[in-house]
């Protein structure tokens, strides 16, 4: 049923509500998503200690949770278009705690590490995409940017949260304790999600639920209820798969992202180690230095989300905003990686280091909005969980690459500085790619154009109904008749 302004007029505040309850609830899910993943970095030396662990054995229990990670979010993406969020969500952190919790036994050693940390990736793996397209379908096109950025940044914030909790609990009870706690967060997050969770209005109609003729259905919000919500569906969905994902923006989204996560694995694997190995810090030191990289991404995470809505809203190309804005960033981290392995234990070595971990992932907000904003909603969660999928290939071997790396290198410090430079080259090549292919202006009006809707009525030609800012479609007459910004008549 729609609901107008005029029959329901606390609709869209309640609405609105309950869209920011649910962005800091997915951006909670990021952190402990991100926590579950730094344990181990946070955790080595004790574990390397009690086990006897060479880097090349660290490596691949690092590289292992991301065996399954990339085959787990492209198949759950899928799901994504299929299954509504609530429940989809909440297995996955069900599994995230089933992952963590058998830690706790003494027996637990190298194999049976490896294998928690494969199954962790496997629940791990659908989760970034999943909590970025749950957040979409709480808001409309040119306001994605900044719910992406809250979402990217509750990563910044599980490694902040997660460093001195994590050092302090390994310290006093084991580091088997710390793998414990983080599986009893998994457990809460998910009761909390149950209560509050759910998609929103600007999700694709999933089909006929037990309670259709509702409202909601099972606390879900339904896209009839918003008209601009039914302009979002109303795109044409019968664009062929390939070739959404055969767009210069998809594929310099991807391309890029897969640079930057090789980095942000080789951090949280090998940055605690090589700080205390390498520059001479304490644990207690290193538990407030690697969260020093995530405040900086959480900032310029958030900071270019806000940049790059603004200038969307002022009229500015996607391209610019998106595109060419986002590729300054993994640029400036891999400028700064280069100097980091040549700057020595010298007072720039710190903030070299804050940048090179921190600036790329600015970027991921801006891509994850283009790759969406090119997509008919039927598209969207497949198209965001395959681009995070090939792009998380480059975490499963940058672990254990850097591990065969440090191990063949004539000193520990040479091999370092070898991995570094390598991840370096590889976000100055993902940031040159970006700013060529990353064009959504251009790819949604190719998209609309090469398959328009079968009726003109649900879908203007492709010169009316692409707005130059995002390459988008504007809202319908009944949403947009205070611009193409103007709030949803009834809901948000």
């Amino acid at each position: 049923m729609s609901v107008g302004a005029d029959t329901r007029p606390d609709a869209a505040d309640g609405t609105r509500r309950r869209a920011r309850t649910v962005l800091v609830v997915l951006a909670l899910f990021i952190v402990v998503n991100a926590a579950d993943k730094a344990v181990l970095g946070l955790t080595a030396d004790p574990i390397k200690a009690e086990l006897g662990l060479s880097a090349t054995e660290f490596g691949t229990i690092a590289s292992s949770f991301y065996l399954l990670f990339s085959l787990s979010a492209v198949s759950v993406g899928f799901l994504g278009d299929r299954i509504r969020p609530r429940p989809l969500l909440a297995v996955l952190a069900l599994v995230w705690a089933a992952a963590q919790l058998p830690i706790l036994l003494p027996a637990t050693g190298f194999g049976a590490l490896v294998a928690t940390r494969v199954a962790l990736g496997a629940g791990e793996g659908p989760g970034f995409p999943l909590a970025n397209y749950t957040a979409f379908t709480w808001f409309p096109e040119k306001r994605r940017a900044l719910p992406s950025a809250v979402v990217v940044a509750g990563g910044a914030g599980g490694t902040v949260l997660a460093a001195p909790l994590v050092v302090l609990v390994s310290n006093t009870l084991g580091w088997r304790a710390a793998f414990g706690m983080l599986g009893a967060a998994g457990l809460v997050w998910t009761l909390v999600w149950l209560r509050v969770g759910g998609g929103g209005p600007y999700a694709a109609h999933l089909g006929p639920g037990p309670a259709d003729d509702e409202a909601s259905v099972d606390g879900e919000l339904r896209a009839d209820d918003v008209p601009a919500a039914r302009a979002d569906d109303e795109r044409p969905t019968a664009v062929p798969f390939l070739r959404v994902i055969t767009t210069g923006t998809w594929l310099g989204a991807t391309f890029s992202t897969f640079a930057v996560m090789w980095t942000l694995s080789l951090g949280f694997a090998w940055l605690p180690l090589f700080l205390e190995e390498q520059a001479g810090f304490s644990d207690a030191q290193v538990s407030g230095i690697v969260g020093l990289p995530a405040l900086s991404m959480a900032v310029l995470v958030l900071s270019t989300g806000a940049v790059a809505h603004r200038l969307l809203r002022g009229g500015v190309t996607a391209r610019v905003a998106q595109g060419l804005l986002g590729a300054l960033l993994p640029l400036l981290a891999g400028v700064c990686l280069l100097l980091a392995t040549r700057a020595g234990p010298t007072a720039l070595l710190l903030p070299l280091l804050v940048l090179a971990f921190s600036a790329g992932n600015g970027q991921t907000p801006l891509i994850n909005a283009a790759i969406a904003d090119i997509c008919p909603a039927g598209r969207r969660s497949a198209a965001l969980g395959l681009s995070y999928a090939l792009a998380a290939l480059s975490s499963l071997f940058a672990p254990y690459v850097t591990g065969r790396i440090i191990d063949a290198a004539p000193t520990e410090a040479v091999g370092y500085g070898r991995a570094f430079d390598l991840a370096a080259c590889l976000l100055v090549a993902g940031a040159v790619l970006s700013a060529l292919l990353i064009r959504p202006d251009r790819d949604a009006l190719g998209l609309l154009a090469a398959h328009p809707a079968p009726s003109a009525a649900s879908c203007p030609s492709p010169a009316s109904s692409l707005s130059p800012a995002s390459g988008t479609s504007p809202a319908p007459p009944a949403a947009s008749a205070s611009g193409p910004d103007a709030e949803p008549s009834a809901k948000e």
